[in-house]
């Protein structure tokens, strides 16, 4: 009988650290998904999604992860025109 109640015991203390280190590993996730959608900050305004910055032909742009819109900070349009402007692209003619 004292075995058992060692058993027993032995169970459910390591129930318990169980539990607390999953408790644990969900708030790690959590402040780890905190600071990745604090790196950028910003939301998708269309779908809520997390704006990623990438680098398009030297310029960086604000691509969100779920619905592929392209959302432009100030100045970076003239950029694009200015860059394309060069080229003798399409979008250089918008502006002109």
């Amino acid at each position: 009988m004292a075995i058992e109640l060692e058993d027993r015991a032995r169970a459910l203390e390591n129930e318990y650290f169980r539990q607390k280190e999953q408790e644990l590993l969900a708030k790690m996730r959590e402040k780890l998904e905190d600071e990745e959608n604090k790196r950028t900050g910003l939301k998708c305004p269309k779908c809520d999604g997390i704006l990623v910055e990438t680098t398009f032909e030297a310029i960086v742009i604000d691509v969100c992860d779920k619905c592929q819109g392209v959302w432009l900070d100030a100045g970076e349009l003239a950029l694009i025109a200015h860059h394309d402007e060069s080229k003798g692209g399409w979008l250089s003619s918008l502006f002109r």
